[in-house]
């Protein structure tokens, strides 16, 4: 029989990390006594956590995986291993809050859904996995600590201002003076909506990183807060870009809401380019409640992704402009959903909001086809849901951008039809669902990169 080889030096495991089970052994009278007492649980729980550091430091899947798994065994709640990644990454963002947090937040909701323990160790390990993927090999970005107190106004003007040491101090103050996210939440808010910032992903950072504070407790409220202070300075602001820039003359224009509950027609406000979609929306608030609009906008954004032409997705040809894949259809449902929810604690926000979702389907306009693919309508709907959570915690793509997507788009899609939804408006929120998660995706596109490289290139001549 071959032997065993077992790499160790001093007891311990060189190869994959994982540490060797050791225990004291003394010789007495030519006899080998090994006391196999185990370590108390607090012991075992401690290394477990070193352990898990070494693992989230050499951004190693696997091994995360088994110190999670270790960390349980021995009786602690990996979900606390959460709240530590946090405090691991969040001053390795150079630009704060990535997808990872968001993500986080929604591992988080399917694993107290379940009680399989499979599947409540994967939703733990993709939440950690993407923040260690995040943080590998950054350096550390650290916060500013000074304080000042805290004024709305104030934050608001440094945000606007792009002036993050003022803008932290503000939430520092805040949080030296006891108060939390939801003190914040509006003056957040307003400030994730002041531009259409960074495609949307400002105002659904601010949704999720609420729902992450609030299932992880205090201890990550301030590393969480400062992440995504940090990344709302330095959010792109595309209004400002000439496709957009229409979006301030209509912000402008918007009128007071009128009481009307009657449902616009989605037709309108989708197949125009982003001037015409803006004053579709600002003509229709003046004789609608936000509520009606929104569901309308809803749809249009459910119909273009059921249209979305995905040979956009795939050409090597196109120009830098026209780089459009699935990820940009479904952030008009994304972000429509953090929009809805946040806009319905803040009423203010409605015009700003509702704006932003027409800005995604009027740039979505020019890349769908009149029909779709095929049907893609659901008829169970909790059978459909289950499909999609099985599909999701097993979802084989190696970026974790795209796991991502597939869960945030789950579970607004999910959101919004449990808030209740015009029958032909649901219908096509869970077709456009079911459509993007059999879809196709292509990863890397290395002949478009090229093409458009020597087009850029050629122009600096």
């Amino acid at each position: 029989m071959a032997q065993l080889e077992i790499r160790s030096q001093a007891g311990r495991n060189l190869t994959g990390g994982d540490g060797l089970k050791t225990y004291a052994t003394k010789v007495d009278a030519g006899a080998v006594w090994v006391d196999i007492v185990e370590a108390p649980p607090a012991e075992r729980q401690a290394r477990a956590l070193i352990n898990l550091r070494e693992a989230f430091d050499d951004e190693t899947y696997d091994r995360i995986a088994r110190e999670l798994a270790r960390f349980s065994k021995a009786g602690g709640d990996p979900v606390k291993a959460v709240a530590h990644a946090v405090g691991w990454s969040h001053d390795r963002l150079e630009f704060g809050t990535t997808h990872a947090y968001p993500a986080a937040a929604g591992w988080l909701r399917l694993h107290d859904e379940s009680n399989d323990p499979e599947m409540r160790l994967i939703c733990l390990l993709e939440a950690i996995g993407y923040m260690a993927w995040g943080a590998a090999g950054e350096e550390v970005y650290a916060y500013p600590e000074a304080a000042s107190p805290w004024e709305e106004v104030s934050f608001l003007a440094a945000v606007e201002a792009e002036d993050e040491a003022e803008a932290l101090a503000r939430v520092r103050g805040a949080l030296a003076a006891g108060l939390g996210f939801a003190d914040l939440e509006r003056a957040l808010s307003t400030a994730a909506l002041r531009h259409y910032a960074d495609f949307g992903h400002s105002l659904i950072y601010v949704l999720h990183t609420g729902r992450l504070i609030t299932r992880l407790g205090r201890a990550v409220e301030a590393p969480l807060l400062l992440a995504l202070v940090r990344s709302l300075v330095a959010a792109s602001r595309e209004d400002l870009i000439p496709e957009f820039r229409a979006y301030g003359e209509a912000r402008r224009a918007f009128p007071a809401f009128g009481g009307g509950g009657a449902l616009p027609d989605s037709a309108v406000l989708r197949g125009r380019p982003v001037k015409e979609t803006l004053a579709h929306v600002v003509d229709a608030a003046a004789t609608t409640a936000p509520e009606p609009l929104y569901r309308a906008l809803l749809g249009a954004a459910a119909q273009d992704m059921l249209t979305f032409d995905t040979r956009w997705g795939t050409r090597t040809d196109n120009s830098i402009a026209q780089n459009v894949g699935w990820l940009d259809f479904t952030h008009g449902l994304t972000f429509a959903n953090a929009v809805r929810q946040q806009c319905a604690k803040h009423p203010e926000l409605w015009p700003a909001g509702l704006l932003q979702i027409a800005c995604f389907t009027g740039r979505n306009a020019g890349f769908t086809t009149p029909d779709g693919d095929g049907d893609w309508r659901v008829d169970d709907r909790d059978a459909f849901y289950a499909a999609c959570i099985r599909k999701i915690a097993d979802h084989g793509e190696d970026r974790y951008i795209l796991s991502a997507h597939l869960l945030k788009t789950f579970l607004a899609v999910r959101e919004e039809v449990a808030a209740g939804l015009p029958a032909e408006i649901e219908a096509a929120v869970l077709a456009s669902l079911n459509r993007f998660l059999n879809a196709p995706l292509k990863l890397k596109h290395v002949r478009r990169i090229a093409h458009q490289a020597l087009d850029f290139v050629a122009l600096e001549d």
